[in-house]
């Protein structure tokens, strides 16, 4: 009976210790962080997903609760009050309709016009918010050090709204920043005004970005985007950056999937089809050989991001998915897939991208097919970076390559915004 506390100790710690493990590659800095992270971000989708099964509430609403109660726990070591940045001014409005959150630096706007930069968060177009946790602090930081007034947008998320809400709520609020009135009360310099995001953020300032290029009303459009690991396509889930890393957290291959299934409006049960590509195959009438161009890997990407991988083309495939689901061919959703003429009339680019990412070569190609169009790209590549890692900066989810990832971004802004 004495070694039964004994077993019991030593099953649970190896059953947890099992649970946390997962491999990963050496240049990872910080492994076990990492793990129990991804552990703990696991263990939230599993509640969450079993409070959805139970008719509770639906799993996304689950998740965003518990990082509500997370980030209220640390509240006081992350210092997400003013105390940060003291000088900026920090204000909830709405542009045409839209939140957003206006950061205004401490140096004032009297007489001396200010960069401007709009951002979009990231979070799958369902999680993650303008207004809480690293997003707020390295807003404030940015506002303060470039003496830029940054517009965060809080657009509408799954599964309240699906494509093409969110993307509709960032090109209103974006029109409203760019219009003469507003950046005239801002004092903001209309030659110096930016959109970016992270993530599905980078997915709408890209989409953004390219609207407002080719919007001829617009007398004011964007001088740069800046882009931190962002989606672009949905047309092909077998590109050497989502086959090394699709188990490589946090963001996994099918958890990709299954965000894009979800801002489509499209039914989950697809996922399977879409991790074999039957909804991209040669078949495909609507993939013209030029559309399929537009993301083909194997031309895009410089042969040491290939890795001797060879393309996944499904002769035949799934004939129906793209009429059911529309959004897939739709470059607001996927902007890779736009036309040359378009990506000619965008301006210089900031492409962030990391080796550990399944989002890694949607980055690369579009960097290439920019530059491609006559855009000025500088590709910022982190051989030891991860998805998410520009959002863990702060303790205790801190992490050396977040921070500087983000001095890098900051510092091509102060250099090119």
């Amino acid at each position: 009976m004495r070694l039964l506390p004994v077993v019991v100790t030593v099953f649970l710690t190896l059953s947890v210790a099992y649970y946390i493990y997962i491999p990963l590659p050496d240049a990872i800095q910080e492994p076990w962080k990492l793990m129990l992270l991804d552990a703990g971000f696991r263990t939230a989708m599993h509640l969450a997903s079993l409070t959805h099964r139970l008719g509770f509430r639906h799993y996304i609403k689950s998740i965003r609760l518990s990082t509500e109660c997370f980030e209220g726990a640390v509240k006081g070591f992350l210092e997400t009050g003013g105390g940060v940045v003291p000088g900026v001014k920090v204000s909830d409005v709405t542009f045409d309709g839209v939140q957003v959150r206006v950061y205004e630096p401490p140096a004032g706007g009297e007489g001396h016009l200010r960069r401007g930069l709009m951002f979009f968060h990231g979070g799958g177009w369902a999680l993650g918010s303008a207004k809480k946790g690293s997003y707020d602090v390295i807003n404030r930081i940015m506002s303060d050090e470039l003496n830029a007034v940054v517009i965060s947008v809080e657009y509408r998320m799954y599964p309240e709204v699906q494509f093409p809400v969110p993307y509709l709520d960032c090109l209103t609020a974006a029109k409203h920043f760019l219009s003469a009135d507003v950046l005239a009360k801002y004092s903001i310099d209309p030659e110096r005004v930016g959109v970016s995001g992270d993530s599905a953020g980078g997915n709408l300032a890209a989409a953004v970005a390219q609207g407002i290029a080719i919007d001829d009303s617009m007398k004011v459009k964007f001088s740069i985007q800046a882009l931190i690991y962002p989606v672009l396509q949905a047309l092909d889930f077998n590109t050497p950056s989502y086959l090394r890393n699709k188990d490589i957290p946090i963001l996994y291959r099918h958890l990709m999937i299954k965000f894009w299934l979800q801002y489509l409006g499209a039914e989950c049960s697809l996922l399977s089809q879409l991790v074999m590509n039957n909804h991209s195959s040669l078949h495909q009438s609507a993939i013209t050989p030029e559309l399929r161009a537009r993301f083909d890997w194997t031309v895009l990407l410089p042969p040491k991001y290939r890795e001797n991988h060879k393309p996944l083309r499904v002769a035949k495939g799934s004939q129906g998915i793209l009429k059911e689901v529309p959004g897939f061919l739709d470059v607001r959703a996927a902007p890779l897939l736009e036309g040359p003429e378009v990506l000619a009339k965008c301006p210089r680019a900031y492409i962030l991208t990391c080796e550990y990412d399944v989002l890694r070569d949607d980055g690369l190609m579009y960097a290439r097919r920019l530059q491609d169009a006559g855009v000025t790209v500088t590709n910022d590549h982190y051989e030891d970076g991860f998805h998410g890692c520009y959002s863990f900066t702060l303790w205790p989810l801190e992490f050396d390559v977040g921070k500087r990832v983000v001095r890098g971004y900051i510092s091509w802004l102060q250099k090119n915004l």
